[in-house]
């Protein structure tokens, strides 16, 4: 897929607040400092679309991104240790839920891990949670520039294990660097396919 345009549509406090219509949405996830506003830049091909920060938590809303006039990039508020107090990260949590289970336009969700680190056990569970759901996910391993072949794919199986102990088959998964820019074809090329999938389905 070839990225045409990419603009900012608007930021949302919650569902009934998101663009109505009938976009395809495929949303970016991941615990706080996942490189996920790297991620959605390297594949839009646009420097400063998703604002990055040294600061973990930074996404506290969620933000619609339009693509080629056809499709959302949904930026998802992170989860996990971001530095802010219990109550916001109960709303976190109520918005990420509420988008999650009543889009009727989400696609896929991508579920970002830090490729850098053994299984999290919030990512998992939060993983989990949306296979109960029924929710459909694939997984990203991010900053995979960070570390050696030989590191990543140690903690690649420890996470499969992880998730084989409650999934019978493991969710799709891609393998990412903002950096080389590596993953950014697979990517784009699953959600082209996703949507023409759907057209033919429906």
């Amino acid at each position: 897929m070839i990225i045409k345009s990419a603009t900012f549509e608007k930021s949302s406090t919650k569902i009934s607040e998101c663009p109505t219509g009938s976009r395809p949405e495929f949303a970016f996830i991941g615990r706080s400092n996942v490189g996920k506003s790297s991620l959605i830049n390297m594949l839009t091909g646009r420097n400063s679309l998703a604002k990055t920060s040294v600061s973990p938590g930074k996404t506290r809303l969620i933000n619609h991104f339009l693509i080629n006039n056809h499709w959302f990039l949904v930026d998802l508020p992170g989860y996990g240790y971001a530095k802010v107090s219990k109550s916001m990260k109960a709303d976190f949590s109520k918005i990420i839920e509420n988008y999650i289970l009543k889009s009727e336009n989400l696609f896929c969700l991508f579920v970002l891990i830090d490729s850098r680190l053994e299984p999290q056990d919030i990512d998992i569970t939060f993983i989990n949670w949306c296979g109960t759901k029924g929710i459909p996910l694939v997984i990203v391993y991010t900053k995979t520039d960070k570390l050696s072949a030989k590191d990543f794919n140690e903690n690649k199986i420890k996470v499969e294990a992880k998730l084989l102990e409650t999934w019978e088959e493991l969710p799709t998964s891609f393998i990412s660097s903002s950096v080389k820019k590596s993953g950014r074809d697979e990517i784009l090329d699953f959600i082209h396919f996703s949507m023409n999938d759907k057209k033919v389905n429906n």
